[in-house]
């Protein structure tokens, strides 16, 4: 492991959808990218989801939540760079953050209240509403309250 290791579990596995260096330099790394977004004729940087899900079961468990998320970021077609996740106590919640070449997704839980906050952030091609049938599935909430931003809008 790395020197993180100590505060807390970290993930250090890309996900499958993470290019090489040899795919950057087939593609061309001299091409500028543009990762703002157009949608409904207007540009911005990305969508940025505020996902409540209350009623929620697997809050106190870092590696459930590991493996959620990343289905989650997958299902959006996002790249993951790195995750980490902090287990506050063995029957306490859960914070974390997976670290995307599009952004990130971030969770924080209160198991002894069934509920768990997640910040989804993701720009460029990725869809970050593909992930709520997957966080669905890994939590089974009661309920979940959703909510959008455009961050980045360009008047």
């Amino acid at each position: 492991m790395n020197a993180l290791s100590p505060l807390g579990m970290v993930s250090e596995l890309p996900s499958s959808n993470q290019t090489s260096s040899s795919d950057a330099e087939r593609i061309g790394s001299d091409v500028e990218k543009d990762y703002f977004v157009e949608k409904d004729g207007v540009k911005f940087a990305g969508t940025h989801l505020l996902v409540d899900l209350w009623g929620a079961t697997n809050l106190a468990d870092p590696q459930h939540i590991d493996r959620a998320l990343r289905n989650a970021a997958e299902a959006a077609g996002a790249t993951i760079l790195h995750g980490h996740f902090h287990h506050f106590s063995p029957n306490g919640g859960v914070s974390g953050v997976l670290v995307l070449a599009e952004s990130h997704i971030s969770i924080h839980t209160w198991p002894e209240r069934d509920f768990a906050a997640i910040d989804i952030f993701m720009c460029g091609a990725c869809n970050p509403y593909h992930s709520i049938p997957m966080l669905k599935a890994a939590f089974q909430p009661a309920s979940i309250n959703l909510g959008e931003q455009r961050r980045g809008l360009i008047t």
